[in-house]
């Protein structure tokens, strides 16, 4: 059972942002900082797609609306992440099942990545573009400690990610009134483009003299 801190903590931070986990976990190990991290997540091909795909997050996620649609993107891709990132500590320990942790890690980001979507949702009903750019660094920063955190006290670092999820489900029930402003704002653009694009399509209306 001595995975399953890092594990979990993995899972959490996968929820939020999976590239930079790999990213994180991949430079640990390649650098012997870490014995923990497998071979599989130190290749040079996995840390360079998880480094630019990480780069594009932290564009992409910046932008207001554009995060929504990257979490959307991604609410298969996180879950999957965790997963697969927690079956490879498991099995490099060989103190945990397989199966269970990609069990725990997959659950545990896709419960954080909700936490996520909805709050940036809620972000998303302000109408200044600074709030996105504030919470994106603030996650950032926090997957990065948190999970250079975890690799040296992977007990203390999966209470505090247990508090931050906790604490993201409770907030996320408070913010769902915004969450629903956000849906109902988007419903209305996705109107607006489609009746705009019907009035292109009507034709010019036309007066007498074209017919002499």
């Amino acid at each position: 059972m001595s995975v399953l801190p890092l594990v979990f903590t993995s899972g959490w931070a996968s929820g939020i942002n999976a590239y930079a986990v790999v990213l994180l976990l991949g430079l640990f190990g390649a650098t012997g900082l870490s014995d923990e991290v497998p071979e599989a997540l130190q290749r040079p091909d996995v840390l360079i797609a998880a480094g630019v795909l990480f780069l594009c997050e932290a564009v992409a996620d910046k932008i207001p609306y554009v995060d929504s649609v990257w979490d959307s993107v991604h609410t298969v891709i996180r879950p999957i992440a965790g997963a697969v990132v927690a079956a490879l500590l498991a099995g490099q320990s060989g103190s945990l099942p397989e199966l269970a942790a990609g069990a725990v890690g997959g659950t545990t980001a896709l419960l954080s990545h909700f936490v996520k979507a909805g709050t940036r949702m809620a972000v998303n009903t302000s109408p200044e573009p600074f709030s996105n750019i504030g919470v994106s660094t603030a996650e950032d920063l926090a997957v990065a400690g948190i999970i250079t955190f975890a690799m040296f006290h992977p007990v203390a670092a999966a209470s505090i990610a247990a508090v931050l999820l906790v604490g993201g489900l409770v907030i996320l029930v408070f913010l769902a009134r915004s969450i629903r402003r956000f849906w109902r704002r988007r419903a209305q653009r996705r109107e607006e483009r489609r009746l705009a694009g019907v009035r292109e399509r009507e034709p010019a209306p036309t007066d007498g003299s074209e017919h002499f």
